[in-house]
């Protein structure tokens, strides 16, 4: 069992850049897959950014070059840097861990990009 905390969210203006956090319980943390996925009203959710145990990334066209995903193992948590970002990156963030075809969610965190 995994437990995901976001944290971080919150409203920024065009152009702004904003880190989110997620912070996982668990002892072997290194061993997921960790992501962000987004969602707005209406949509479903969309995969943002991924890292892999052995550190590779992969990333949405509309976030690459704009957003860095990283992880601290040491720290059991995995991060999202955004920078310049548009009011179509408003939505709700979810972290993500996954590792052997088995899921786990964290509740959310809102950002807002707007003047």
């Amino acid at each position: 069992q995994v437990q995901l905390v976001e944290s971080g969210g919150g409203l920024v203006q065009p152009g702004g850049s904003l880190t989110l956090s997620c912070a996982a319980s668990g002892s072997i943390f290194r061993l997921y897959t960790m992501a962000w996925h987004r969602q707005t009203p209406g949509n479903e959710r969309e995969l943002v950014a991924e890292i892999t145990a052995g550190g590779s990334t992969n990333y949405a066209d509309s976030v690459k070059d704009r957003f860095t995903i990283s992880r601290d193992n040491a720290m059991n948590t995995v991060y999202l840097q955004m920078h310049s970002l548009k009011p179509e990156d408003t939505a709700v963030y979810y972290c993500n861990a996954v590792r052997r075809g088995v899921a786990y969610w964290g509740q959310g965190t809102q950002v807002t990009v707007s003047s």
